[in-house]
């Protein structure tokens, strides 16, 4: 009878022995898939440093995070995305940085009209104090960013005449991203400025419903605003900061060491994405010529000063801190 009762005691050990590395076994292959969204085609630097950012956080953590990537708003626009994020619906994105002034109005200081002398001034600010602070600010919005990424200068473009100065903006129905700053931006220089999703500014460029938009280069050609756009005014009214994002649910249901893997990997792909934005300006060029749309420089003086009483309406939003951040990032 003890020999009976040992070897069930024993098999009864050796059960739940297995059945704890089954779940040990289970817990380790457990897999966690961040969908990832962006308005933009297929073929822009977003989607192929998202792709190969997706590629190394796989191989990385040996599975157990998967990014799956996703164009062309098949997400929801960047408004919807957002709102999304804030509360897990949707677990990352790619998106512009001026477009979280919807949660968070103190965004729009990366995004002043002529705020920045060069790129790289831009991306010393961003990853440093300037960008830090500005992290923080989504952080307490419930969205987690993982790395500054680029859009790019915007320049204008029309359907119906050069754009030299900003009176030649006058009477012109021009589509402009839904924030404040923007439509400000565009309300001082004269033209006549509103909001619309992205998905639909190729069809409302068609139909007429605007004369012109105002976005980057890379943009304009992947996006083929050739075919119902003649004019490309080389504006450079404002650099546009990109943003690698996660929810904040999303994030904090990975391990320490995957969300370490997930973040250098964010970096790293920043540094490459914002190189693919450099090479291309110039290619883009030629590629729009060659589509048939007409080039000219503008009186950069002349939109600057044009431009000047945001600065000073814009400040209270911003905030002495944010302001003085600006400030010393500008020097």
């Amino acid at each position: 009878m003890t020999h009976i009762f040992t070897l069930r005691n024993r098999l009864s050990a050796g059960l739940v022995a297995l059945s704890a590395l089954a779940l040990s076994a289970g817990i380790a292959s457990a897999e966690t898939t961040i969908r990832i969204g962006h308005v933009l085609a297929d073929t822009h630097s977003w989607h192929v440093a998202a792709q190969g950012f997706a590629a190394d956080v796989a191989e990385k953590t040996e599975g157990r995070v998967k990014i799956e990537i996703f164009a062309g708003g098949q997400l929801g626009n960047e408004k919807d995305m957002i709102e999304g994020l804030q509360f897990g619906a949707v677990q990352g994105g790619v998106i512009g940085g001026g477009s979280f002034q919807s949660i968070e109005p103190k965004m729009g200081i990366i995004e002043m009209p002529y705020a920045w002398a060069s790129r790289e001034q831009a991306f010393a600010a961003l990853d440093g104090d300037l960008g830090a602070h500005l992290a923080g600010l989504l952080d307490g919005k419930g969205v987690k960013l993982l790395a500054w990424w680029e859009n790019g200068y915007r320049n204008v473009t029309n359907s119906k005449r050069p754009i030299t100065t900003p009176t030649d903006l006058a009477g012109l129905k021009i589509r402009v991203t839904p924030d404040k700053v923007r439509l400000a931006t565009f309300e001082a220089l004269g033209a006549q400025p509103a909001p619309l999703a992205f998905g639909e500014l190729y069809s409302a460029l068609q139909q007429g419903v605007f004369d012109a938009q105002e976005n980057p280069l890379a943009i304009i050609h992947s996006s083929s605003f050739f075919e119902v756009q003649k004019y490309v005014s080389m504006t450079n009214h404002v650099w546009g900061s990109a943003a690698l994002v996660v929810s904040s649910i999303t994030w904090n249901s990975l391990s320490p060491e995957d969300q370490a893997v997930v973040q250098a990997a964010a970096m790293a792909w920043g540094e490459k994405q914002r190189q693919m934005v450099a090479d291309s300006d110039a290619e883009m060029v030629e590629k729009l010529k060659a589509a048939g749309m007409a080039f000219n420089e503008v009186d950069r003086d002349a939109f600057v000063a044009a431009v000047q009483p945001i600065w000073e309406s814009e400040a209270a939003t911003f905030g002495p801190e944010l302001m003085g951040l600006m400030e010393s990032a500008r020097k």
